[in-house]
């Protein structure tokens, strides 16, 4: 077997379990995807941000993480050095009993650290922060960019009072619905069933009332939401909005970065003219005039 193959055979290996790599017209894309989200958090008076890849497990714990979304879960761990030699060359994994406690996880969306950062503080006036960070899912099967055991993520989050949060997203609606119609990208906006709140909570009961995320997809994969958490996560990070007292509001809207890429050359049929009807697309909008 020529190396070539073999490294062709690994490279397919690697895709299989939800790990694929970009070549340079691929990153070049994500990149202005990704400076195009953030131009429109900027535009809002969104703060940039950069935050820790991973999380201690106990803080997501507490944010009823690996109860809403035990199925999506990845941790991560130190192996136990006096018990390095364990390996298993057939599985090419280390068992469980060459390992440490679990103390990290490596969480879904990039928003979770931007609460957890927060913690404890008081939101002195209605505050917007963007962040792009790695994320992790654990599917049933992957699938090229469509649907990865790690990716990047894209967030415009939203802190403050009730109204902030709720303009925050209707805002960001109207400006992905725009996006979109300028690339010639037809999505559909759908309620998702994420069991964000305990399944037998009255919480629960008005998220079916009213769903606390939707979706924006392309065929059958969403690639960007627009959610709204209540004050959950002001009331479990103990951030509190200035002048009540109470738990701050918040409401976030993400992009899959390699979601978007997947759709794009799926609809123009290259990574050339993804990039051409994103720069054009971008620049309409900017035109129209910042986010309101």
């Amino acid at each position: 077997m020529s190396h070539d193959t073999l490294a062709q055979e690994r490279c397919s290996a690697r895709e299989s379990r939800g790990l694929p790599s970009l070549g340079p017209e691929g990153t070049a894309l994500l990149r202005l995807l990704d400076d195009t989200f953030e131009s429109w958090g900027a535009a809002a008076g969104a703060q940039s941000m950069t935050m820790p890849p991973l999380l201690p497990a106990a803080d997501l714990k507490r944010l009823d993480y690996y109860e809403n979304f035990p199925h999506q879960a990845v941790v991560a761990t130190p192996i136990d050095v006096d018990r390095r030699g364990e390996f298993c060359a057939d599985t090419g994994c280390f068992p469980c009993g060459a390992l440490q406690p679990a103390e990290f996880g490596l969480p879904s969306a990039s928003c979770y650290a931007v609460y957890l950062d927060h913690e404890g503080r008081e939101i002195a006036e209605d505050t917007l922060v963007t962040v792009v960070g790695w994320c992790f899912r654990k599917e049933n099967h992957y699938e090229g960019l469509r649907r990865q055991l790690g990716f990047r993520m894209r967030e415009i989050v939203a802190l403050g009072s009730r109204e902030h949060a709720e303009s925050h997203l209707c805002a960001f609606t109207d400006r992905i619905t725009a996006f979109a119609r300028a690339l010639d990208l037809p999505l559909r906006k759908e309620a998702a069933s994420d069991p964000f709140y305990d399944k037998g909570g009255s919480k629960a009961v008005l998220q079916r009332l009213t769903p606390v995320k939707h979706e924006f997809l392309y065929e059958d994969l969403a690639i960007a939401s627009v959610n709204t958490h209540r004050n959950f996560f002001g009331d479990r990070c103990s951030i509190t909005l200035g002048g009540t007292g109470g738990p701050a509001f918040t409401s976030c809207v993400a992009f899959g970065l390699e979601r978007w890429l997947s759709a794009l050359t799926r609809r123009h049929g290259s990574w050339a003219a993804a990039n051409d009807a994103v720069r054009t697309a971008a620049g309409q909008l900017a035109a129209a005039g910042p986010v309101v």
